[in-house]
């Protein structure tokens, strides 16, 4: 383990810490004005990823990385074990239960951090060429996407398969991959987009679809849709707001805690926290872009980033009626332990490669 000396707390990350600290308070008030026994959880939760991140922030992790390929292994194995020991919880099957303590992991958010790390890890080794990655690389690191997508669309959750297909080939993209490939790319996802309408997707997926582009809102949108229009110029004191109190708006705790979040303090309220969340995904591409020449740092950086843009858009996106309804939380701001673990990590891995990166030669 590396000592904490003046120059890791020079090199320490602040701005990282000044911009989630205030997303996850704002969403500790929101959850206990819900259901304040959830409030407990939540503050395990929050408690057992400070003290993993605490561990993954002291230990040498450049010297360690060579146990990337075996974390991600272990996850890919934790997707095929919901497979026959996962517990359904809303009608699918993505959760394993921790005996004893009465909580459960998601290991679909688990494999998003491992992915990024495999994806560093291989793309450190064998950095791209000029030109972009040709074929036969681009195809290496494909598979290593590929293959947890389809395991968690079997769960099914469709939302966190296209999920991690975006963020492993936008960190590729991100990196380099040649014109070609790209143009190919493009063609095929063209082509077969009508195959996977009619064939893979199951019947309830397409049924959210149409309801999205149909003119009628689903339930639970519409109820999003009126307490944020409710919400007004400033919000309302929590008795008064009525969606949530007189449980209209499902699950506002979770995937429509932005809805509730406007209810509460308004049009105001809803630019400053996405404020916080704009300062910090452009610190963070910023880092990647700052430090290039580092592939780990600048992958590892980025995709955090893309990451925190793709949940925040695609979750306020989902309670406006401007994508369907799919399972993708708030970053830091929604409950549940398994995205806010995934979370903390990355920071934690992040945090350790900017700290401890004079250790280094870069």
């Amino acid at each position: 383990m590396f000592n904490l000396d003046r120059k890791v707390f020079m090199h320490f990350d602040y701005m990282i810490i000044f911009t989630t600290i205030p997303i996850i308070l704002i969403s500790l008030m929101l959850i206990y004005e819900v259901d304040s026994s959830l409030t407990i959880k939540q503050l395990i939760y929050i408690s057992i990823t400070c003290a993993i991140s605490l561990v993954i922030f002291i230990l040498p992790l450049k010297r360690l990385f060579w146990l990337v390929p075996t974390l991600y292994w272990a996850s890919i194995a934790l997707l095929i074990a919901v497979e026959f020991i996962g517990t359904q919880k809303f009608g699918a099957q993505r959760w394993i239960e921790i005996p004893l303590i009465g909580m459960s992991i998601q290991p679909s958010e688990i494999v998003k951090s491992t992915l990024i790390l495999m994806l560093a890890y291989n793309i450190s080794n064998d950095p791209p060429p000029r030109e972009g990655y040709h074929l036969k690389a681009f195809l290496k690191h494909s598979f290593f996407i590929i293959l947890p997508v389809v395991l968690v669309k079997i769960q099914p959750d469709l939302g966190t398969s296209i999920l991690i297909f975006v963020i492993g080939f936008g960190i590729l993209f991100l990196v380099g991959i040649h014109k070609k490939i790209l143009m190919t790319i493009f063609i095929v996802i063209l082509l077969i987009s009508p195959f996977i309408y009619s064939n893979i997707l199951k019947s309830y997926q397409v049924e959210r679809i149409e309801q999205f582009l149909g003119d009628k809102p689903q339930y639970q949108v519409q109820q999003s849709m009126i307490a944020i229009g409710s919400g007004g110029l400033k919000g309302k004191d929590a008795e008064n707001a009525t969606q949530a109190q007189l449980k209209f708006l499902p699950v506002p705790e979770s995937d429509f805690i932005f809805a509730y979040f406007m209810e509460r303090h308004g049009f105001l309220g809803g630019v400053i926290l996405l404020l916080l969340y704009g300062i910090l995904i452009l610190h963070l591409f910023s880092v990647s872009y700052q430090f290039k020449k580092d592939k780990i740092l600048q992958v590892v950086s980025a995709a955090i980033g893309f990451l925190i843009f793709i949940h925040l858009s695609v979750n306020i996106l989902m309670v406006i009626k401007f994508a369907p309804v799919v399972g993708i939380p708030m970053p830091f701001f929604s409950y549940g332990g398994s995205s806010f673990l995934t979370f903390g990590i990355l920071f934690a891995v992040l945090q350790n490669l900017l700290a401890f990166r004079y250790h280094f030669k870069i």
